[in-house]
């Protein structure tokens, strides 16, 4: 590295919350358990300073620094900031149910960080070192925060199904990165992209390289058939965990993989399209005809999520600027209906009780028609159904798809989305039809009231104006997804 050229202002915000982890950890020490309160408003001040940071430091054009190794532009910054905001709402709607369960502790609050700056390396790196250790940095995180209530035989089963899945699908990744270098001679994803375009890499270490990366892509991802941890997980974790593992990973996941993708391995997009296809019909497929059977809210989730990620995946495999922001848009819009969904079952859970099956929602509309509400927002919005933030992220990835020809597979998707609508309506129809079983009080601190209700909301007003996150998304893409 020639430290005279080495720009440090793009990693600002890593730099940032890499020591406020470390002062986080430390004052943790000095809070009692009784003020733990204290340890989540510093974890709330890093997330809002590393925003800040974020924000000065953004750039409308790639800056690469690090001998290549780390990417700052406009993509990034955006999905950043995204993450920054999602996590903050994770601790908020977590705040009542870690307490309850006796999870409300540094260690929540430290890893949860950890696992931030993994995905914020993921999000950021140009290099496949540097993919794969912001990787196993968020990876090695969300196995202690799955692990972390220790007398719960459900949560210790997670963390080790998922440890050696995990595990398994790591070392695909790198055996996969490995053929990569063997062909190409590089690890720089700029580099990778343009000796594969003059045709001086190796084509059959580069495709068996290929199928390794796209096996290990589809594990983070949670697509069939590498999707048998996501129910397990789901299920098995505490709800507040749960939020977190599904929630901003899956930004980091997406551009994890247009990094790999669209940018490093650009040139091979017909032979990494067709993968996609199967893995997307699977997923779609699978995953909906699944969660049909599910009596578990928790676990129709999981498999709804693997559904889900075949249709982001539709933007992806079109190999296309309007593709991968459709899969931009539709990532974000996901993130924000899975955030509204677990969001309501933190806060019908309470002491010596988890709200996790279908029939704990029996009669809320007697209950509370607010959250009645704020819940049918939401699962009609992951039906597809218009006009909510769902029907247009759905919309946008299949016509991608159409505009590349691939009609079938776009009418195979609409399918798909048909049948997906059964078990989230069935959600509804048990919240409005069915009598309460459970009539007690829903009590839920104001803050947590106010920040799932605007979530919830905004699921209605940004798929009443569409036009204005779409254009940006295509903006940022076409501003990052450059060979640089």
């Amino acid at each position: 590295m020639n430290w005279a050229d080495l720009n440090l202002i793009p990693a600002i915000p890593e730099m940032f919350l890499a020591g406020a982890i470390l002062f986080v950890l430390m004052a943790d020490l000095f809070v009692s358990d009784e003020k733990r309160g204290i340890t989540l408003g510093l974890t709330l001040l890093t997330l809002l300073g590393a925003a800040v940071a974020q924000v000065m430091t953004f750039s409308s054009q790639p800056v690469v620094t690090f001998s290549g190794m780390f990417v700052a532009d406009p993509m990034g910054g955006v999905v950043k900031l995204a993450m920054y905001a999602v996590t903050a709402i994770v601790l908020i709607y977590s705040r009542q149910y870690t307490a309850d369960r006796q999870l409300f502790k540094g260690e929540y609050f430290s890893l949860a960080l950890f696992a931030l700056l993994g995905m914020n390396l993921m999000v950021s790196a140009s290099h496949f070192l540097t993919l794969y250790m912001g990787l196993e940095l968020l990876s090695l995180a969300l196995y202690s925060l799955i692990a972390l209530q220790r007398e719960s035989v459900k949560a210790t089963e997670a963390a080790m199904k998922y440890f050696v899945l995990g595990a398994l699908a790591s070392g695909l990744l790198l055996y996969g990165i490995s053929m990569v270098y063997g062909a190409t001679g590089s690890l720089e994803l700029a580099t990778v992209a343009k000796s594969i375009a003059a045709h001086k890499a190796n084509d059959v270490l580069l495709v068996f390289g290929l199928v390794f990366i796209v096996a290990g892509l589809s594990f983070k991802l949670g697509a069939v058939p590498f999707h048998m941890w996501v129910p397990d997980v789901y299920h098995g974790a505490p709800t507040s965990v749960t939020l977190m593992v599904g929630a901003a990973p899956k930004l980091a996941a997406f551009v994890f993989t247009l990094r790999i993708l669209a940018q490093g391995l650009d040139a091979l997009v017909a032979d990494w399209q067709l993968m996609l296809v199967i893995v997307s019909a699977l997923s779609m497929a699978i995953g909906n005809v699944t969660a049909i059977v599910q009596t578990n809210i928790k676990r129709m989730l999981a498999y709804s999520t693997i559904s889900h990620m075949g249709f982001l995946l539709l933007g992806v495999l079109a190999g296309t600027k309007v593709g991968y922001s459709a899969a931009l848009f539709y990532a974000l819009s996901y993130v924000l209906m899975s955030l509204v969904s677990f969001g309501m079952l933190l806060a019908l859970s309470r002491a010596g009780f988890e709200c996790e099956k279908v029939e704990d929602l029996k009669g809320l509309n007697s209950r509370n028609s607010w959250y009645a509400l704020l819940m049918l927002l939401t699962m009609f919005s992951m039906a597809g159904i218009p006009p909510l933030v769902g029907f247009y992220a759905k919309f946008a990835v299949i016509k991608a798809i159409v505009d590349i020809g691939m009609i079938k597979l776009a009418i195979f998707a609409v399918l798909m989305s048909v049948i997906g609508a059964f078990y989230y309506l069935r959600v509804v129809k048990t919240m409005y039809f069915d009598d309460a079983e459970d009539r007690s009080d829903i009590v839920v601190r104001g803050d947590m009231k106010l920040v799932l209700s605007l979530n919830a909301l905004a699921l209605l007003v940004i798929g009443l104006l569409p036009e204005r996150a779409l254009e940006l998304c295509l903006q940022v893409v076409r501003q990052s997804l450059t060979v640089i």
